[in-house]
């Protein structure tokens, strides 16, 4: 999946100059390959995503209208797996923002921007994907977090992982267990002792 040692990069950025300035970054950090450059989302370009083996994508949300923006990371997720990080070149709703991997900004210096990509990549690696139907520890902690009904992002701050993470955790969780709604999941965690009935909001 990797080119040699080098994760592969794709860029999904309609300005060309923040593109090409993108590149030269990925470049100069020598660990990523920058595989292509989309500056579009017509069906050519959803073609070339689809058969793009990427490890990552930085994609700048103001490709996507405004209607379709706060489903960006979904409408690229029916492409690839990859992780997807924002690139923020202008102001948006924090909704935005938050259904992405994580985000990093035009200013970023690359030092900044290498940490966060590392921290993606871990994340991505660390997330189980074992065929045994017994919940892992962190599956439990994530359970009870769902029980006591946090958000993905507050569970994701708790834990310091990104909310891909939290959501293959919980997709996980729903695979091993055969419930898929919240109120099965805490009645699940109480009948297994996981959570305390007083600790319920």
């Amino acid at each position: 999946m990797k080119n040699g040692n080098r994760t592969k990069v794709l860029l999904v950025i309609p300005s060309r100059i923040i593109a090409r300035g993108m590149e030269g970054v990925f470049h100069d950090l020598g660990e990523f390959s920058v595989e292509g450059i989309l500056t579009d989302l017509s069906r050519t370009s959803e073609v070339r995503l689809k058969n793009m083996d990427a490890d990552l994508i930085v994609v700048d949300p103001v490709i996507f209208d405004c209607a379709t923006r706060a489903m960006g990371r979904s409408r690229i997720a029916e492409y690839t797996d990859a992780a997807v990080v924002a690139l923020q070149t202008v102001q948006m709703e924090d909704d935005v923002w938050r259904q992405y991997d994580d985000t990093i900004n035009i200013y970023d210096a690359p030092p900044v921007i290498i940490k966060k990509l590392r921290a993606v990549l871990s994340d991505r690696k660390e997330a189980p994907k074992a065929d045994s139907q017994e919940l892992s520890a962190r599956e439990k902690e994530i359970l009870v977090c769902v029980a006591k009904g946090m958000l993905n992002k507050e569970i994701a701050d708790l834990y310091n992982i990104s909310i891909y993470t939290v959501i293959t955790h919980r997709k996980n969780i729903t695979r091993k267990t055969g419930i898929k709604t919240v109120a099965g999941l805490t009645v699940y965690a109480l009948l297994n002792n996981l959570i305390d009935a007083n600790s319920i909001e």
